[in-house]
């Protein structure tokens, strides 16, 4: 009887522990929070907003819009929130839909007739849910080069005809790996199924009935700039102002720019199954379009132990999909050159939280969203600024240990008696989707270029037998390049392809995809 009994309070206590009533982060601890966030992470600005039951309870700036100005960030500063413009590319489908002018399972090449991916069978079978759930069956970052970075002159329907050229890593359906260049093919759709351009249609059909009367789908568009961050990143090892990075024609994957009381009136009305403004009659999409939304479409795996006891994740339509503690959660990230966000809704909470950076380090917003999120959870502290700095510390010691040991060999390698014969390597080289690059001789050094996106173009370092190193001008990019020659049967180049260096450096440099052949 005393062991049943004992085992009753042990019950009860362990019960207790994990059902605590949730204390809620208040103001002076989200300040803190954030202060030492700005700090710890070397951020010159940030943006936190924080809705509960249907309202904006928590919006403010911390830092500086810009270390060139050193004007302060507010509430209605703009931030380009990146790819967390998906979800209103998949909302702005969604409105077609619930208009009967297209259904989900459309094929692509109904509305788009020259469609068309390296498989036939899948430019067949490709649909419009297809196109907003990452399961193409390209690799990660497929052709995003063609708009990153936004010096080229690439056009949607440069991009829409190049997919044809893009080999897949894996089975159509099977398996989740990100892609810009399907929400750019699915802003197309919109533009030619209501007669409005990407940009009009979320401006007319989605801002302004939710009042967002300072967002713009696009920085070119923005007709205030008075309060508008600018991108931050660290160039050779210092945190600088850097140019603004970011190609229009992918506007429908990423082009947005808001701010938190914008944003907020945005997140209500997908917690409330579109509707807005408070009042059930008055509906942006159907609840219909909404389960859409938030239903999963692509499997991530879930392997080995996950921070909020999360069993499942999949990708919907414009959002990530996932449980935390035995709740469901939408969210999402972007990310431009100096800018980072993330967007994260918990509705059985009916929480809502925005985080929004200009400097591109994704532990800052990770660590303040989830110390907001364990509050609201009731679950024990933790130092999620310090938990995520200790991460960022790893992964920078090992990415540096990389390149360091790269830098080295090229060292030995100047100090050669007898160097590398370059005209070997000079010529034009052309791949199917990307177009020509030169190598040609400067200054004593080989020279690499590309001919359509203009900031890929730096000295070609020798590095091991036909490999070089190719260091960008632009030193922002943080992406500097193996580049790998082919040797035909007379020792003269004829292919070449490229890899990047650090593990570090972003998806949409996706020089692995390249393959070059010389043509002269």
């Amino acid at each position: 009887m005393m062991r049943l009994k004992l085992m009753s309070f042990f019950c009860l206590l362990l019960f207790a522990r994990f059902s605590a009533p949730a204390q809620p982060i208040t103001p002076t601890q989200i300040d803190e929070l954030v202060e030492r966030t700005l700090k710890t992470f070397n951020v010159p600005g940030i943006a936190v907003g924080i809705i509960k039951d249907g309202k904006l309870v928590h919006a403010k700036g911390y830092g500086v819009r810009s270390l060139n100005t050193k004007q302060p960030v507010n509430e209605h500063t703009l931030f380009g929130i990146a790819s967390n413009t998906k979800a209103f590319t998949a909302a702005a489908l969604g409105i077609l839909v619930d208009e009967g002018k297209l259904t989900w399972d459309d094929k692509v090449t109904d509305h788009i007739p020259e469609f068309k991916m390296y498989d036939p069978y899948v430019t067949d079978a490709f649909t419009i849910r297809d196109l907003l759930s990452h399961r193409s069956g390209l690799g990660l970052g497929a052709g995003d080069l063609m708009f990153w970075p936004d010096s080229n002159n690439f056009s949607c329907q440069d991009i829409i005809h190049n997919l044809r050229f893009l080999k897949p890593v894996s089975g159509f359906r099977s398996k989740y790996d990100y892609d810009n260049l399907m929400y750019i093919v699915a802003g197309e759709i919109l533009k030619r199924v209501s007669g409005k351009t990407w940009e009009e249609f979320v401006e007319t059909r989605m801002f302004q009935p939710l009042g967002m009367m300072e967002t713009a789908p696009c920085f070119k568009q923005v007709t205030n700039k008075t309060n508008v961050i600018d991108p931050h990143a660290p160039v050779n090892g210092k945190v600088k102002v850097i140019r603004r990075d970011w190609s229009n024609v992918a506007n429908a994957a990423g082009g947005i720019y808001t701010n938190l009381t914008d944003m907020s009136k945005w997140l209500i009305t997908v917690m409330d199954s579109g509707r807005y403004a408070g009042q059930a009659h008055k509906q942006l999409f159907s609840e219909a379009v909404h389960a859409e939304l938030w239903t999963p479409h692509t499997n991530i795996p879930v392997r080995g132990q996950t921070t909020y006891k999360t069993h499942f994740s999949s990708y919907g339509l414009g959002w990530y999909l996932s449980d935390v503690y035995g709740h469901l959660q939408a969210t999402h990230t972007g990310g431009l050159a100096g800018v980072v966000t993330q967007v994260t809704l918990i509705p059985e909470l009916k929480l809502g939280i925005m985080v929004f950076t200009n400097q591109q380090s994704s532990a800052a917003f990770t660590a303040i969203t989830n110390t907001i999120k364990d509050s609201y959870l009731g679950l024990p502290v933790v130092d999620r600024v310090k938990q995520n700095y200790q991460r960022v510390l790893a992964s920078e010691a090992e990415a540096q240990k990389i390149t360091e040991d790269v830098w080295k060999e090229i060292e030995v390698e100047q100090k050669k008696a007898s160097p590398v014969n370059l005209d070997q390597f000079t010529g034009t080289y052309n791949d199917k989707w990307f177009g020509e690059v030169s190598v040609s001789r400067k200054s004593g050094k080989l020279w690499f270029e590309s001919k359509r996106s203009y900031l890929l173009k730096g000295d070609l370092l020798p590095y091991k037998g036909n490999t070089f190193i190719v260091k960008w001008v632009d030193r922002s990019m943080d992406a500097d390049a193996f580049v790998q020659f082919g040797l035909d049967k007379d020792g003269k180049a004829s292919t070449l392809k490229l890899n990047a260096i650090s593990p570090l450096t972003d998806f949409s440099f996706d020089f692995q995809d390249l393959d070059f052949t010389k043509i002269d």
